[in-house]
């Protein structure tokens, strides 16, 4: 292996040749088939590769927190890719997908009165992420929401959409924990958690003027 003589230098998507993309699968998601060759580290070129990729699309992640209380809102509901380990049932922050014409900000909104039944006041953004580059599109902006805590409660989500979501509430304290213990299994849920209990102070200063 050679030594790059340029350690600094960033690729950029003008550094990588599409040869092809085919569509294998159209459902609810999109499954595609690329063929394409990228500018190597050491100089050059690399031979065609193919990869296919689970297209998702973007989506937006809050977790609810109630900085009078110091409670914070977590939802469960069963997950599909979770259908083969010991529980199928999740912890998770509220989230969906955004749809043509809509901004992170009111996708979160809205979710979280369909998923616990809670209206936000105040958002403050976390971070951008791809939960698994390898092989998903998919784009998944994180945030933690202003909320009165004492309004969750209950089972929601969409009957259309086969939503079946019971809201847990509970301290701060106790969710990190929770997140200590391997309760929450969900990248969003684990960066937001971890992101709060860093911040939790600042928020409860800002939030409560």
């Amino acid at each position: 292996m050679q030594q790059s003589d340029n350690q600094d230098e960033q690729f950029t998507r003008q550094d990588v040749e599409i040869i092809s993309k085919e569509t294998l699968f159209q459902g609810f998601f999109r499954m595609v088939k690329y063929r394409f060759k990228h500018r190597l580290f050491e100089g050059g070129w690399s031979e065609p590769i193919e990869r296919e990729m689970f297209e998702r699309g973007h989506a937006a992640a809050m977790l609810p927190y109630d900085p009078i209380r110091d409670q914070v809102v977590i939802i469960e509901q069963i997950r599909v890719g979770a259908m083969e380990h010991q529980s199928p049932w999740q912890l998770e922050i509220v989230a969906g997908m955004i749809d043509q014409g809509e901004v992170a900000e009111d996708v979160v909104r809205r979710e979280a009165v369909e998923e616990a039944g809670i209206e936000v006041g105040l958002l403050e953004k976390v971070t951008s992420y791809y939960p698994s580059s390898g092989g998903c599109s998919e784009m998944l902006d994180v945030f933690v929401g202003q909320v009165d805590a004492s309004t969750a409660y209950g089972v929601h989500g969409l009957d259309y959409e086969g939503e079946d979501i019971r809201v847990h509430v509970m301290s701060r304290q106790q969710a990190y924990q929770w997140f200590i213990d391997g309760k929450f299994e969900n990248g969003a849920s684990i960066i937001a958690l971890q992101w709060l209990e860093l911040n939790h102070q600042r928020l409860k200063e800002e939030w409560n003027k």
